[in-house]
């Protein structure tokens, strides 16, 4: 394949090394930094006919026309907000991502801030460390025969609700893209059902117009009087302000995140600084680095992901 390449990012090596058997060229300029002008140096030097991408800036109409030859962007990872779609879809660009590829990761990363919520083994951990050994302030809470919301059942969301299926919950979910994918352990419901039955809301759904502050005060005002709060998708589609509100007055019993809107959060302004330092200082908070997709298994699965993708969009055979 007489095509060329150009990584931006970082990826496995098993992306790289099945593109060059393909016949790839690739342009490895995943050193690069940030900035707007350099990457468009880039795309016009080389004149890539693919672009390999993870976070690392958004890609906009100026990188996309940069090279005439470009044909692909692929994303390493779930989502694509940080890529111009339309203006891309103008050009006849074609983009796709791996989400899959992370899915059980994100699922168990859920599990996993979930259960330190109910046992508050962030708290206790801490304490002991510091030679407190409270037992009693440190009882911890089960999931059994509580009832978990699910928003958004794509990739991430449906591996939530299968890793959930041996914690004999209730688990319910709702999609305003998707119908008919109840199972024996999800039970398709509507957005009301959902916020007015959910004890545990956790929240899937990429970054768009749509779900932008999708979680605001109406429909918190829908929700059980007290419930637990995740967000493993992007850190846009709640209010952080409305979130410390509702820890502060027993609304909110705890709240977990892996994603925030600024990130790292020592980037953001005093305003947002006030609220996260406000989350910070609440033991029923528990917040990650952004990686509940990023583990060992998947950084290779993602790789493995969009090779298929861009030998299927040749129609290559794999080796």
């Amino acid at each position: 394949m007489n095509a060329t390449v150009l990584f931006i990012d970082d990826f496995h090596p098993a992306l790289q090394d099945g593109l060059k058997l393909a016949g790839y060229t690739v342009i490895d300029s995943s050193s690069c930094g940030s900035n707007l002008s350099e990457i468009i140096s880039l795309m016009k030097h080389h004149q890539p006919h693919g672009l390999m991408v993870r976070s690392k800036i958004f890609i906009g109409p100026d990188i996309l026309a940069a090279s005439p030859q470009l044909q692909w962007v692929g994303r390493g990872g779930a989502g694509m907000d940080n890529i111009d779609e339309p203006a891309a879809d103008a050009m006849g660009i074609h983009c796709f991502n791996a989400g899959e590829a992370n899915a059980d990761a994100v699922g168990e990363q859920t599990l996993s801030m979930m259960l330190a919520l109910f046992t508050q083994l962030v708290k206790s951990d801490s304490e002991v460390r510091n030679g407190v050994w409270d037992r009693e302030g440190n009882r911890g809470l089960e999931l059994k025969g509580r009832t978990v919301g699910i928003l958004g059942y794509g990739n991430t969301g449906s591996a939530v609700a299968r890793k959930l299926s041996g914690f004999g919950v209730n688990v319910i979910a709702h999609d305003k893209y998707k119908s008919g994918f109840g199972t024996e352990y999800v039970r398709e419901v509507s957005e009301e059902e959902l916020l007015s039955q959910s004890d545990v809301l956790s929240l899937h759904v990429p970054l768009t117009s749509e779900t932008q502050n999708w979680l605001h005060e109406g429909r918190l005002a829908q929700m059980k009087p007290s419930f637990w709060l995740l967000n493993l998708s992007r850190g846009g589609v709640l209010d952080l302000a409305m979130v410390l509100q509702g820890l502060t007055s027993g609304r909110i019993r705890g709240f977990a995140a892996d994603v925030l809107t600024v990130e790292p959060p020592t980037a953001g302004d005093s305003a947002f600084m006030e609220i996260f330092n406000g989350l910070c200082g609440n033991n029923r908070v528990i917040f990650s680095p952004h990686v509940g997709g990023w583990t060992v298994e998947s950084y290779e699965k993602i790789s493995r992901v969009l090779l298929d993708k861009v030998l299927n969009f040749y129609d290559i055979p794999k080796a």
